[in-house]
């Protein structure tokens, strides 16, 4: 059995386990849905990454920080290990301490101190019923100290030189001089553990060469010719890529994922110790962060694994691997590609995933990136997990949840918040609102935020100083001044993370992944699949996929012939020129049961080895159409969409968004106004059933009266969302048309305001905006906006606090840098440096709210709830009473005012004593932010 097809029964087999397995879980019934959206459980809550800087970390705080975690609604913490913060000893001022009576540790990688920790955070934070996972190393990719440079990442290096006229040797490295404008190619030099693999030489120089006119030999002697000639020099050589963010005592080589070797090692050396910390209660799961070996394209037996595996010898080929361009060379790159994925494969997946099943725990894996897996390669891992919130366009989040739908998982993970509104402490609850939704549209159902910095307690810090974090990324511990709404944030998440776990994904359309044509488009240190899926699959196909009223996954070749097309209704292919034969056959019996086929823009020519299909009258169930632009309607001719919208415009269109899941007797529809206006108009939706209920995502309730499937009338504030439920339990009475908005009292003027932690009380006739004052200026907390107010009757409508107010801004979410290098930055062997990343602020809320940036309201001292994003509204109505009335609101800001009067931290001191590992990102907008009640406070009620 070849190993392709070995990795096809592997997958296969696998695939039906997990489907036997969700066929056996019991669906609630209607009236269970009810209440655990009213109550979900504890496995549905968001997790958290939680950092531990250096590790410079003690019991007691590990002890408050899981106890903070609890009380917020968080259902568990990611262990994961990065730089240090701080030095050993008294902190110096400006490191984030100003006693110097406090004295920090680092706890080395795996020492007895670091472990204990380790293990005293797990048992306190199953004593609270919290998940505990581990990353299985320090920083990201797998490696460190315990990885020699034997099994460190390996690359095929080409030199080559020129060779003059009548030459009878092949010049030695050392006496060829660099060319000025050389950058990306390696010195000239033999660097220390290349392995010299192949000598190739003919008519050319460097860069201009025939990959058709190169011979092999086996020496540096060679024949005399009158003509200047070109050698290539091929060696097996390495990345010398280090782990990035390493801790205290992790530093070193990234691992060869290629090598079972290599990674047997780090399971032995690295994941040992970590499993025995956690003693007869292994963690829920292990993780691996994204695959970032960058340039890793090489390993010590993948010629002799090459041959096995392909069935001829890849050695002679390599000035073809190397110069491309022929359909000779498309062939070697794309065998060269695909024996990649099968090492990374067997070697890395499938060996930590057999392992973690060994120790009683889980291998979750965010499988992308580099090296060269693919789409299938996510199924050897128990719990794929994606992160980016592109949902228009190519995103590795889809990536992992298609993974997961096609394979019949359940839950799907997610790395959320990532780049989320740098710099760090910007970010606030409607941020994360705006990217949670989206990454819930996209099928993501167990958040894990990115991330919670362990830090310090406000004690041993400057005041004003809002302690630790990540360089980049979202902070959610209750250092951020806002943390009081956490609560309700977490309430949110938790319940459509719930709801989005029940029945069955219906997504309609699935789109075909062109493997066979990236792996065809392979070059050395290029070897990404997902990489090369953001330009083989436009954007525009998937935007007006999405557009058209349909939710899609991605599929892959390998998945259709393992598992099928499952019960999605259209194939959609992008420009693709290779297919495998056996795919197309399944593809066509898969028509034959009904399936609609749609190919854009290009037919396939070729089988997955390149050669031209043979039998045209496979591709005849497709319908072609030129481009993206017909492909609205060619969706539409072939399946009525999921959903459709009233009198559609393109704004509208493209801002609404949805997910639907299929239980037996009710059908659910989670709807997203990704955008930052109003969008009001109709939808209507596929469902079977006859009845519809809309659910309060925020409060858990049904809303009173029934719900049109066609049209339902739907009102969506910026970046609101809604929820659906349809069955055909009896019918709710109609909901009332209640257009008028009637206003019971403004209570926009009169307020007082406390700011408690600097002692300032002030009275304002207008709301004002806190940095305009010069005291609160640099104010980062919380102020207490109090006043009373009358209401001589009550109406018998329901009565609503709101805050009016809030601006669109102008522009659109950004599409959040990738992990990664920025551009055109060299590091080792003329590689992108791994520690320079790209800037920008990342995914946000492009809109200024009327509340900067959340609150909590009582009235007459009962909890209304909290105001986090649009719209401002709270039903208050048991809460009020005749006569006199009091009320608070407890507006919260950002760190960022407070921050931004302190000096900057001076990290040279930490760079001269362990390099330079991590670079605070964006530290120059750290400036003071709009704070307070910007917009208008009324009582209101709604009537027909």
């Amino acid at each position: 059995m070849t190993s392709s097809r070995r990795f096809r029964t592997l997958v296969t087999a696998g695939a039906l386990l997990c489907a036997l397995s969700l066929a056996a879980q019991t669906a609630p019934t209607l009236q269970q849905l009810r209440e655990n959206f009213l109550h979900p459980p504890d496995s549905a809550k968001p997790m958290v990454r939680w950092w531990w800087f250096g590790a410079a970390v003690t019991k007691p705080e590990i002890l408050h920080e899981l106890q903070q975690m609890k009380a917020d609604g968080i259902g568990g913490a990611e262990l994961a290990f990065v730089y240090p913060e701080v030095l050993d000893g008294p902190n110096p001022a400006g490191l984030g301490t100003g006693n110097g009576s406090i004295t920090f540790k680092n706890l080395p990688f795996l020492s007895p101190e670091h472990l204990s920790a380790i293990t005293y955070a797990k048992d306190e934070g199953r004593k609270l019923g919290l998940r505990i996972d581990v990353t299985l190393c320090s920083g990201w990719p797998y490696g460190g100290s315990n990885t020699p440079l034997s099994e460190a990442s390996e690359m095929l290096r080409i030199v080559e030189v020129p060779i003059p006229a009548n030459a009878n040797r092949i010049p030695q490295p050392a006496e060829i001089p660099l060319p000025k404008d050389q950058v990306r190619i390696p010195p000239l030099t033999i660097i220390q553990g290349d392995k010299l693999i192949a000598r190739s030489i003919g008519p050319g120089e460097p860069k201009h060469w025939d990959a058709a006119t190169m011979q092999r030999i086996d020496s540096d002697s060679i024949t005399p010719s009158p003509i200047p000639r070109v050698a290539l020099l091929f060696y097996a050589s390495h990345t010398f890529q280090q782990v990035k963010r390493a801790a205290v005592g992790a530093e070193g080589y990234v691992l060869d994922p290629f090598s079972h070797q290599a990674v047997a090692t780090h399971l032995a050396k690295v994941g040992g110790p970590l499993i025995k910390a956690f003693g007869a209660t292994p963690p829920y799961a292990i993780f691996s962060d994204s695959l970032e070996a960058y340039g890793a394209d090489w390993t010590p037996d993948l010629p002799q694994q090459f041959l096995k595996r392909r069935g001829y010898d890849l050695i002679p080929h390599l000035p073809e691997l190397v110069a491309g361009g022929t359909p000779a060379a498309e062939k070697v790159r794309h065998d060269w590609g695909r024996t990649l994925t099968e090492l990374v494969n067997e070697n890395y997946l499938k060996q930590i995933d057999d392992w973690a099943k060994a120790h009683g725990t889980k291998f979750r894996s965010q499988t992308y990136g580099e090296p060269a897996v693919s789409f299938s390669s996510q199924h050897l891992t128990a719990l794929p997990e994606g992160e980016g919130p592109q949902w228009r366009a190519f995103s590795t989040l889809r990536w992992a949840t298609s993974a997961n739908h096609v394979f019949g998982n359940n839950v799907t993970s997610g790395e959320t918040f990532t780049w989320l509104h740098s710099p760090v402490f910007r970010a606030t609850p409607l941020d994360m609102k705006a990217e949670a939704d989206i990454d819930f549209i996209m099928g993501e159902n167990q958040l894990i935020f990115h991330g919670w910095p362990y830090s310090p307690p406000p004690a041993e810090l400057v005041p004003g100083d809002p302690g630790w974090s990540l360089y980049a990324a979202g902070v959610f511990n209750d250092h951020n001044p806002w943390h009081p709404v956490m609560p309700a944030v977490t309430q949110y998440i938790a319940r459509i993370s719930y709801l989005l776990r029940q029945g069955q994904p219906a997504n309609q359309v699935a789109v075909l992944l062109p493997t066979d044509d990236a792996w065809a488009g392979f070059t050395p240190a290029h070897v990404t699949v997902t990489g090369a899926m953001q330009k083989l699959v436009p954007k525009e196909i998937l935007s007006a996929i999405l557009s058209a009223g349909y939710n899609f996954d991605f599929i892959d070749a390998d998945a259709i012939n393992s598992v099928g097309l499952g019960a999605h209704q259209i194939l959609v292919l992008p420009p693709t020129d290779r297919i495998p034969v056996d795919t197309l056959r399944k593809i066509n019996a898969w028509v034959a049961h009904d399936g609609k086929v749609i190919s854009v823009g290009k037919l396939p020519s070729l089988n997955a080895e390149g050669q031209p299909l043979t039998d045209k009258s496979q591709l005849a169930p497709m319908v072609f159409i030129p481009g993206p632009e017909q492909l609205t309607q060619a969706l539409h001719n072939a399946v009525a969409p999921d959903l459709s919208i009233s009198k559609a415009n393109d704004d509208d269109s493209k801002a609404l968004g949805f997910v639907r899941r299929k239980l037996a007797d009710a059908d659910i529809y989670y709807v997203v106004n990704t955008s930052n206006r109003t969008i009001s108009t109709g939808i209507s939706l596929a469902t079977e059933f006859k009845n519809g209920t809309q659910w309060n995502p925020e409060t858990g309730r049904p809303i009173a009266g029934s719900v049109a499937k066609n049209p339902a009338p739907v009102e969506l504030a910026p970046y609101e969302s809604a929820v659906y439920v349809f069955s055909n339990a009896a019918q709710m009475a109609p909901p009332c048309n209640c257009p008028h908005v009637n206003v019971l009292s403004d209570l926009t003027s009169q307020w007082k305001i406390a700011f408690t932690a600097i002692n300032k009380t002030i009275e304002e006739k207008t709301l004002t905006d806190w940095t305009k004052d010069s005291t609160t200026l640099h104010f980062s907390g919380e102020a207490v906006y109090s006043r009373d107010f009358t209401l001589s009757t009550l109406p018998k409508s329901p009565i609503y606090i709101q805050i009016d107010g809030g601006t669109a801004l102008p522009g659109a979410p950004d599409s959040p840098p990738e992990h990664g290098p920025a551009p055109g930055v060299l590091g080792p062997n003329g590689l992108p440096n791994p520690l320079i990343t790209r800037p920008g602020p990342g995914m946000h809320a492009y809109f200024d709210p009327p509340i900067r940036e959340a609150a909590l309201v009582t009235i007459n001292g009962q909890p209304a709830g909290a105001l986090w994003h649009p719209p401002y509204r709270l039903d208050v109505t048991k809460l009020l009473k005749p006569g006199t009335n009091h009320i608070e609101i407890h507006v919260y800001n950002t760190a960022l005012n407070a921050w931004s009067a302190l000096t900057p931290r001076d990290y040279k001191p930490l760079i001269e004593k362990y390099g330079d590992r991590f670079q605070m990102q964006d530290i120059n907008k750290v400036a003071p932010i709009p704070s307070g009640i910007l917009g208008t406070i009324k009582l209101v009620t709604e009537t027909p």
